[in-house]
């Protein structure tokens, strides 16, 4: 992949599908529609409506925390969820879903427990964990499934 690849991701804020080139995600790229900035350092909630606009047809991974509000260890590692945001993006996208309020996503993709998160690209499922992590095993899970994916 070139610098001045074009790339298609999804906003974040509208789910708008935007191209960029690879060179300039670093420089703070925002949404052509709505304008908000396409990495904000912190996880967006996604549903059945705009998962396929993130999972499937943005060319950038996105790490996807399968969780729900009565869970003790999701609620536990949403702030080193939070925090691997920081450190993972512009190179991958962090989400959440709500499996109380959108379960069949969490049907879709098997979840039989939670926190469970799966690593998107392209529709393609790379690496799935359950179980709360800190934030660095979670930057390490996504990194070391994106080496052996690309590699």
């Amino acid at each position: 992949m070139s610098d001045d690849e074009l790339l298609l991701l999804a906003c974040p804020h509208c789910h708008t599908l935007n191209r960029f080139p690879q060179a300039k995600l670093e420089q703070h790229p925002s949404c052509g529609r709505c304008h908000k900035a396409m990495f904000a350092g912190e996880p967006f909630a996604l549903d059945a409506d705009n998962f396929d606009a993130h999972a499937q047809r943005s060319d950038l991974p996105l790490l996807v925390d399968f969780w729900a509000p009565w869970c003790g260890p999701c609620l536990a590692m949403a702030p080193a969820f939070a925090q691997a945001a920081q450190t993972l993006e512009p190179w991958v996208h962090l989400a959440k879903v709500d499996t109380q309020a959108v379960p069949q996503l969490g049907a879709q993709f098997g979840i039989r427990s939670i926190p469970t998160m799966i690593l998107f690209h392209q529709g393609q499922e790379l690496a799935r964990q359950s179980g709360a992590m800190p934030a660095g095993q979670i930057v390490q899970f996504a990194q070391r499934a994106l080496h052996e994916h690309f590699s």
